[in-house]
C-alpha cells in the first residue's frame, strides 16, 4: 500500500475509556472520520454531497481490525488509507494507525456503496469510480 491518504488525529479524552486509553470503538469513528476526509480532499468528491443531496450511501459490509498497543490521550497518530481493489459495487480498503514508527492497530474494511432511497447496493458512479481509480493506479508499479 504505497499510495495513502494520511490524516494525523490528536487523541482527546472524548476517544478514551476511564484508563486514558483509546476506547476500541473510537477507532471506527475515527476511521469514517478518514473516510469521509479522503473522498472529500482527496477524491474530491462532496461526502456531505453525496450522502445528503445524491443520497448514495458507503456503508462498511465488512471489518477486521487488529489492535496491537493502545494509543493514550494526548497523543498524536496517524491514519493512512489505502485501497486495495475496487469492484463495480464496492471498495477494498486497508487502514493503518500508527505513532512514532508503531503501529497502533490494523483495518481492512469493504465498504459498498447504497441507494439510500432504496437501502440496496448500487454500482459505484461513474465520477467516483473514476476518481477511485485515479487514486489507486497512483501506486508505482513493480
Amino acid at each position: 500500500m504505497s499510495t495513502t491518504f494520511d490524516m494525523p488525529v490528536r487523541i482527546r479524552f472524548a476517544h478514551c475509556d476511564p484508563a486514558g486509553m483509546v476506547f476500541f470503538p473510537q477507532y471506527l469513528v475515527l476511521t469514517n472520520a478518514l473516510v469521509e476526509d479522503w473522498f472529500t480532499e482527496r477524491l474530491h468528491v462532496d461526502y456531505a454531497q453525496m450522502i445528503g443531496n445524491r443520497r448514495i450511501g458507503l456503508p462498511i459490509v465488512k471489518l477486521d481490525c487488529e489492535f496491537s498497543k493502545p494509543s493514550l490521550m494526548g497523543e498524536r497518530i496517524t491514519l493512512s488509507l489505502g485501497v486495495a481493489s475496487i469492484g463495480k459495487r464496492s471498495i477494498r480498503i486497508d487502514i493503518v494507525g500508527h505513532c512514532d514508527g508503531e503501529v497502533r492497530f490494523k483495518a481492512h474494511q469493504v465498504l459498498v456503496t447504497t441507494s439510500l432511497e432504496t437501502g440496496q447496493s448500487i454500482d459505484i458512479p461513474d465520477d467516483i469510480a473514476t476518481a477511485l481509480a485515479a487514486f489507486h493506479s497512483d501506486e508505482p508499479r513493480p
